[in-house]
């Protein structure tokens, strides 16, 4: 065994986009600093890309190139911490994992991706040989989330966890907001600011943010990792004339994830929500996330910052390796693999909230009768209702609010609602969470 003074962490880093780049940044910037906070030295030895020619604004050449990412993880490396940042839920980002995990070197990773998909099985390898298995940076960004469920927080009955974890949509929100602009039109400009993707499926149609939410589920409430079965839901639908009755009724439209401890089991979900001004998470505007958890002990605590980008994202990556350095150990995903409980999903259709409705309709004699009828047929009771304008082909806008009822009730409302003459176009139905 080597004296302390002999200890030294050496990384192999697969993957160098911006992330990957702003790491090697880092190391470079901070040797001294990490020296000593690591209590030992923390040096790059080799790296791993696609393309070997691409600048990337970092000098590369002191390291050793690996063509094949999995061999950073090989003895011949010389690696000790693997640090992943290729992405993907399969191909060469789980054989390293597997590969380094499995010979009992320390892996660090950004891939939410990864750990929503095969968390459980690459937790059980790290237990069984030893190897530390740290994921901070995959789950906003740099806020220290993950830290904070797995020890901050280790005290509490974790009761539920809510938060704005993908800055893509929250940006798109907040313009359409602020600006009056339709969904398109901020997707372009996000688009050409390099907040979304060229194609922007993963954010806006919420695959992003159920990756996370799986992830935060897990460490909130012992259960395996379970995307499969998440529903989830994007801001594609959502239309600048809800954002305007949100802010009448006192609302902001943000993309959440949930997940939470009811009277059916856990419920996890992802969708679109109108949440109140005054609740912290609903003033948190552009591209920056927010996590808010409630605990039995320590009440609601709140965490916002920055969601992604180079220094972010890199700045969880070098917290994760500096807690390898210091041997910070426990369970991986914050109970042992073999504890992990399966997910048993609660149904939408069995969750009890208060809901936000919108009609388009005919301006004529009866249809408010017809609506009132539908809704006292399926339990469902009024809140608050918005009668407004009159468009040249006489339809007018209702928009109704709800009293807490199940969300069943409200999903075969809406389907009686869309059968009768007098409503003119799918109505629109959006969760409130307070």
């Amino acid at each position: 065994m080597s004296k302390q003074g002999d200890r030294k962490i050496i990384l192999g880093i697969a993957g160098l986009g911006t992330v990957g780049a702003g790491v090697v940044k880092i190391v470079e910037k901070h040797k001294a600093l990490l020296a000593a906070r690591a209590g030992c030295p923390v040096e790059i030895r080799a790296v791993s890309a696609r393309d070997r020619s691409r600048d990337r604004g970092v000098d590369l050449a002191p390291y050793d190139w690996v063509d094949n990412p999995v061999d950073l993880a090989s003895e011949e490396s010389g690696v000790n911490v693997v640090v992943e940042l290729i992405g993907g839920s399969d191909g060469p980002a789980l054989a390293l994992a597997r590969k380094a995990l499995g010979r009992g070197i320390g892996f660090v990773t950004a891939n939410k991706a990864l750990i929503a998909t095969h968390g459980k099985e690459l937790a059980a390898l790290a237990e069984e040989t030893g190897a530390p298995l740290k994921f901070e940076a995959a789950v906003a960004g740099g806020i220290p989330i993950i830290k904070a469920l797995r020890e901050g927080l280790a005290g509490n009955a974790i009761e539920s966890v809510r938060g704005i974890l993908n800055g893509t949509c929250n940006y798109i929100l907040t313009r359409m907001e602020q600006e009056g602009l339709a969904f398109d039109e901020v997707l372009k400009d996000a688009q050409a600011l390099g907040y979304a993707e060229a194609d922007p499926t993963f954010d806006i149609d919420g695959i992003d943010t159920a990756h996370k939410t799986a992830i935060l589920a897990t460490l909130a409430f012992g259960t395996e990792p379970d995307i499969e079965n998440l529903p989830t839901e994007g801001i594609r639908n959502i239309a600048p004339v809800d954002i305007e009755y949100a802010k009448e009724l006192g609302y902001r439209i943000k993309l959440l994830g949930v997940t939470q401890q009811t009277a059916e089991g856990i419920e996890t979900r992802v969708h679109p929500a109108m949440v109140p001004t005054r609740a912290a998470i609903a003033n948190v505007m552009g591209p920056t996330n927010a996590v808010v958890v409630d605990g039995d002990a320590v009440g609601q605590t709140v965490y916002e910052g920055a969601g992604a980008g180079e220094g972010p994202t890199a700045s969880a990556v070098l917290a994760d390796i500096l807690d390898v350095a210091r041997g910070a150990a426990g369970p991986r995903l914050g109970v042992p693999a073999v504890s992990l409980t399966p997910s048993v999903p609660v149904p939408v259709a069995k969750h009890r909230g208060t809901y936000y409705i919108r009609l388009r309709v005919n301006d004529q004699p009866g249809v408010m009768a017809d609506i009132t009828k539908v809704l006292a047929e399926e339990s469902v009771s009024i809140e608050s209702m918005l009668q407004r304008g009159s468009a040249s082909d006489g339809g007018v806008y209702i928009v109704l609010t709800t009293h807490e009822t199940v969300e069943a009730s409200v999903a075969a409302t809406l389907d009686r609602f869309t059968t009768l003459q007098c409503v003119l176009e799918t109505p629109t139905m959006l969760r409130i969470e307070a």
